[in-house]
């Protein structure tokens, strides 16, 4: 009988990141810098990890993944196996054509976002952070980056568009399984969200103002990132 999985072993698990960035046509352009006000870059250097920001603007094809990164893959079930989807070619009638699916659903938060989420979480870590600060939207990545931060022992604070937090309770405690602190935002944990809330107590967020509370809680928290 054909097999209908593909699983890669583990110790084929690649030990190297490949780096768009090295390919394309023509580079992207510089950051640019406002040209009154406080530097965005400096803003990033500030609430943003280093090495994260550092492999953003890298130009190399292949970046090594610590051997500690590639373990914490392997413990949360990594590499995922392909599938074979006979049922989905049967319907499309195809004969000469093969289907495969991803089993990301195997992920212990359901989602891929496992994958950076660890890597940010690690590196924030060797910078010397304690806390992990976030927006999420409809709440996969807020559930990874909890999951992260119990691994590495960091703690978690989720600021989640409220429209989406209102009515998502099981996602919301899977994060506080997790150890995380989540906020509905606009929130009263921010100059910002206090802003808002004072105009509009019913705002139903968005994912820019979640955005917005997740950097000014990194600037005025020690620590955070």
């Amino acid at each position: 009988m054909e097999k209908d999985q593909i699983a890669l072993p583990i110790d084929e698990l690649p030990n190297k990141w490949y780096n768009i960035l090295s390919d394309l046509p023509e580079p992207f352009p510089p950051p640019k810098e406002p040209e009154d006000g406080s530097s965005r870059m400096e803003f990033l250097a500030k609430t943003m990890v280093k090495e994260c920001l550092g492999q953003e603007m890298s130009t190399e094809r292949w970046i090594p993944i610590p051997e500690e990164i590639r373990e914490l893959y392997v413990h949360m079930g990594r590499p995922r196996p392909l599938y074979r989807a006979r049922g989905l070619e049967k319907r499309l009638g195809l004969k000469k054509v093969r289907l495969y699916y991803k089993r990301e659903d195997l992920s212990p938060t359901g989602s891929h976002k496992t994958n950076t989420a660890i890597a940010q979480a690690y590196y924030a870590l060797k910078e010397g952070k304690t806390t992990l600060a976030t927006e999420t939207g409809a709440g996969q990545w807020g559930t990874a980056l909890s999951y992260a931060g119990r691994l590495l022992g960091l703690d978690c604070v989720v600021f989640w568009v409220r429209s989406v937090y209102d009515w998502k309770n099981d996602r919301k405690t899977l994060m506080k399984l997790f150890g995380a602190k989540v906020y509905a935002s606009p929130s009263n944990e921010t100059k910002m969200g206090k802003e808002i809330l004072s105009k509009n107590p019913n705002s139903p967020g968005s994912l820019g103002i979640a955005i917005s509370e997740g950097l000014e809680y990194t600037a005025t928290h020690e620590g955070s990132v």
